[in-house]
């Protein structure tokens, strides 16, 4: 078999929910485990060392003990750099928005108005229960346009670093190196926006623990999530972000589009992020056109050795 590139190596294509487990830091962990002992000699380890991931420089990442007791939380600072608390795989939502996985079960999909439902069945996702074959999707992140907000949100949530200002607070995200900017020096959101893939986002403190954030402004040619949900241009988010304590955030996310939802629905409930050393590594996850190619003349499907695929395909790496 020919062996694959460096390059390669390290890639994750999150429209393939497999690939980006056997890509995943986890996976490549176990698979990179010493094989040399004989049965006779090898060491059982301990169940926690099979969770334990790595930064970007190949450090593991600290766990924090079930009876360890965190400090108390910081008053009206969310910053750090956070990790989700169950695991990367826990933040993918490859069937859509954590709280309404498109699995086929009753009761898993939103309030659609009718102009909702008939822009709904008009989106082709490459996962869940009305996934079609990779060639077959329109899912516009998929030829590396921006995924925008509120899916970079909804869609491989991973390491998440958050810097406060004076006057802001900055998101900066994993997933594609994208960042965005949530003011805090008491605007208002626009009246009439000029779209933008990430909106336009103000928040304000309602408790000394607890940062409410309003956006809206995003582009309609976005996803709100990796299933396919569509949202208008009138579309607004209410996020929550809550500091339990020193080491715990939990992320909350409202989607409000009355052109395509009946009412308000949860996307995002509590999500538990995990406070990172301030010297935490982050990876790298970017769209690269070039290594999808790549990927796929390798690896690829049955449908792309036929043919060399698109040149606007991608890949993470």
């Amino acid at each position: 078999m020919e062996k694959l590139p460096a390059m390669l190596k390290r890639s994750v294509i999150p429209e393939l929910l497999l690939a980006a487990l056997m890509f995943s830091p986890l996976a490549r962990a176990q698979s990179t485990a010493p094989q040399s002992e004989t049965p006779k000699t090898q060491k059982t380890a301990p169940a926690a060392a099979a969770s334990v991931d790595y930064d970007g420089w190949g450090r593991p990442m600290p766990q924090l003990a079930k009876d360890q007791q965190s400090a108390p939380a910081p008053r009206h600072d969310i910053s750090g750099t956070w990790d989700p608390a169950n695991g990367h795989e826990d933040g993918g939502q490859f069937l859509g928005a954590k709280t309404l996985p498109v699995d086929g079960k009753p009761g898993h999909e939103p309030p659609y108005t009718p102009e909702g439902l008939k822009a709904y069945l008009l989106t082709k996702p490459g996962n869940g229960a009305r996934m079609v074959a990779p060639t077959d999707t329109n899912d516009p992140e998929i030829i590396c346009n921006p995924q925008g907000f509120p899916r970079e949100n909804l869609f491989q949530l991973r390491t998440t670093q958050i810097v406060q200002t004076p006057v802001s607070v900055v998101i900066l995200y994993e997933f594609d190196r994208v960042w965005r900017v949530i003011w805090t020096d008491g605007r208002e959101l626009p009246k009439d926006p000029e779209p933008r893939w990430y909106g336009y986002s103000v928040g304000k403190w309602v408790d000394d623990y607890t940062l409410v954030v309003e956006s809206n402004g995003t582009d309609d040619r976005t996803w709100v999530d990796h299933a396919g949900r569509p949202h208008s241009a009138d579309l607004r988010v209410e996020e929550r972000f809550h500091r339990v304590d020193q080491d715990r955030l939990e992320w909350t996310v409202l989607i409000d589009d009355p052109k395509m939802y009946t009412k308000p629905w949860l996307a995002m409930d509590k999500f538990p992020m995990r406070l990172q050393p301030a010297d935490f590594d982050v990876r790298e996850l970017i769209c690269s056109p070039s290594e999808y190619t790549e990927y796929n003349k390798l690896v690829g499907s049955g449908a792309s050795e036929a043919a060399d695929p698109p040149a606007n395909k991608k890949d993470h790496q």
